[in-house]
């Protein structure tokens, strides 16, 4: 009978005070850990009974020891933090891990997912990070016979991990509301499609549930499609300055990298952050800290990591691990210099 309430890696990481990225590396005796967080993990994982999941050459049924990570670009720095934090799991669990970026590109996909039947004969399992797939490519992947974990796809028929995107864009919306912004412009990724990701409609929901809690009105022209690049940020900010009329207070933008591109453009345009127009991300890239970017911190690392750690378990266990489960991680606003009370 499969465990009602197995520990995970975020329980013995909660207990241990540390993050899910240093108690996999503490739990499998990797360097770069120190001798109290690694004590603090021992101890932890003794108290709740944890034992990581044994090396591939061990794994039930195991065909080709390699595991897909699939995002749906490489390129974008969300996307290959959490691959790397990934594969480093992957890898130290035995396993050959395979990165398939699908180049933001609906035929990619749908090679791939339309009819899983020869990914099953290359990899044991799948890691989805953030991928768009349709009800029917979700379910031919479900019953395809392969192991299967994501990040941030919800209402999945396998174990989840990601942050609440509707929490996460409201708290942003809701600080610049509380600063007196009314007219707040949203800067989204790709809306709609195979090859994109899952998030943007997720926060682009936040953003109008805060607005209609302050019976504010999200204005149709200053909500545009910026992808999730600095170049798309840069041009969707060029044209919501040249061709929208009269400009927003404040900005959402639905990545860092969105927002460091809308940044260029204020500057391209002789406008200022925030005295002009402040701005609020959500990810906290490194480079926020040093732009001084108010922003919504996730924990992608751990997000990916934790995913990881829950497909290794499926495959060292198949037949016992329990359900599916879905697991939100925290966000935390960093309230920075980019934005800044309404003075009109």
């Amino acid at each position: 009978m499969a465990e009602v309430n197995r520990a995970t890696i975020k329980d013995v990481a909660t207990l241990a005070g540390l993050s899910i990225c240093t108690v996999s590396r503490a739990l499998r005796g990797l360097p770069k850990v120190s001798a109290s967080a690694q004590a603090k993990v021992e101890d932890a994982a003794e108290k709740l009974g944890y034992r990581p999941s044994a090396a591939a050459s061990r794994l039930k049924g195991g065909r080709t020891g390699a595991v897909a990570i699939v995002v749906p670009k490489a390129t974008t720095w969300y996307f290959s933090q959490a691959a790397e934090a990934a594969e480093e799991i992957l890898a130290d669990g035995g396993l050959d891990p395979i990165l398939v970026s699908l180049r933001g590109q609906d035929r990619v996909q749908s090679r791939i997912f339309d009819d899983p039947t020869d990914l099953a004969q290359r990899v044991d399992g799948v890691l989805m990070i953030d991928v768009d797939l349709t009800a029917e490519q979700t379910a031919a992947l479900s019953s395809s016979g392969l192991e299967v974990a994501s990040v941030g796809m919800h209402d999945v028929p396998w174990d989840n991990v990601g942050i609440d995107n509707v929490a996460a864009a409201k708290e942003a919306t809701t600080r610049l509301l509380a600063l007196g912004h009314w007219d707040i412009a949203f800067l989204a990724g790709a809306q709609t499609g195979n090859g994109k990701t899952r998030a943007t409609e997720e926060r682009k929901r936040g953003f109008e549930l805060a607005l209609a809690e302050h019976d504010a009105v999200v204005h149709p022209d200053w909500v545009i499609e910026a992808g999730y690049t600095i170049e798309g940020g840069r041009q969707a900010m060029s044209e919501l300055i040249q061709h929208r009329g009269d400009l927003p207070t404040a900005v959402f933008a639905g990545c860092d990298e969105v927002a460091f591109g809308a940044l260029m453009a204020l500057k391209e345009h002789g406008l200022s952050c925030p005295e002009d127009i402040s701005m609020i991300g959500i990810d906290d890239h490194p480079m926020s800290w040093v732009l001084g970017l108010t922003t919504i911190s996730q924990p992608v690392a751990d997000e990916a990591a934790f995913a990881a750690s829950l497909l290794l378990d499926r495959l060292q266990k198949p037949d016992g691990s329990g359900n599916p489960s879905n697991h939100h991680l925290p966000t935390t606003l960093a309230d920075r210099a980019t934005i800044r009370r309404n003075r009109t």
